[in-house]
């Protein structure tokens, strides 16, 4: 009786939660790093360094300023649809619009599906669904980066530690949507090693490049 009333019920939100999903792929797959490197006068990023559209390669244009506001905009792209969703329809919404802001900020329609790495905007959402969590895995991805300088490896363990901190947070607070939160960035964390394999290949054989260089 109980999964019938289940499936039923999932069978009616299902259309509301696709609408959110794809309102979240939208705003996500805007490509600001693109933009903001050609407002720089740096032209087109994905000619540039890396390829990727992120705000780390935004910086190999040279232009601080462009891969700051790329860093503010791809979080901020991450965190606002989670933020409205969760307002006006709650926090299962609220996972399928932070799923389809990271799957926009990864696979644009725009730029025929291949975006950045995903990293500020994970930020952005982790914030934006219990910003204690978000604060931990900036606080991990900054100790790394410190500590290694290799901004990629920062990305990966603070990734990977983001469903840790869920998980334990959640079981301190008592807050159980935290639990579903650990599975969203477990499936977020998944994508970023994918995004990150390159890197990953690099980091293994020590040719990965270091902050700076």
């Amino acid at each position: 009786m109980l999964s019938s009333l289940a499936l039923v019920l999932w069978m009616d939100l299902a259309p509301y939660l696709g609408a959110v999903l794809a309102a979240g792929y939208f705003l996500g797959s805007i490509p600001f790093g693109l933009l903001f490197a050609r407002l720089a006068g740096a032209g087109d990023v994905r000619k540039i360094g890396s390829g990727n559209i992120g705000a780390t390669n935004v910086l190999r244009t040279g232009n601080k300023w462009a891969a700051a506001a790329t860093l503010i905009f791809d979080a901020g792209k991450g965190a606002l649809p989670v933020l409205i969703a969760r307002y006006y329809l709650g926090d299962l919404f609220a996972i399928f619009a932070a799923l389809g802001a990271f799957l926009g900020h990864l696979f644009p329609v725009w730029l025929r599906f291949r975006g950045g790495k995903g990293v500020a905007t994970f930020i952005g959402i982790a914030l934006a669904l219990y910003w204690p969590v978000g604060i931990f895995t900036c606080a991990t991805w900054l100790f790394v980066a410190l500590v290694t300088r290799l901004s990629s490896l920062a990305a990966l363990l603070a990734a990977i530690m983001t469903p840790v901190y869920f998980y334990y947070v959640g079981e301190f607070d008592e807050f159980n949507d935290l639990t579903l939160f650990a599975l969203l960035a477990v499936l977020l964390a998944i994508l970023i090693m994918f995004t990150h394999r390159q890197n990953i290949t690099r980091l293994f054989a020590g040719t990965e490049p270091r902050i700076g260089k």
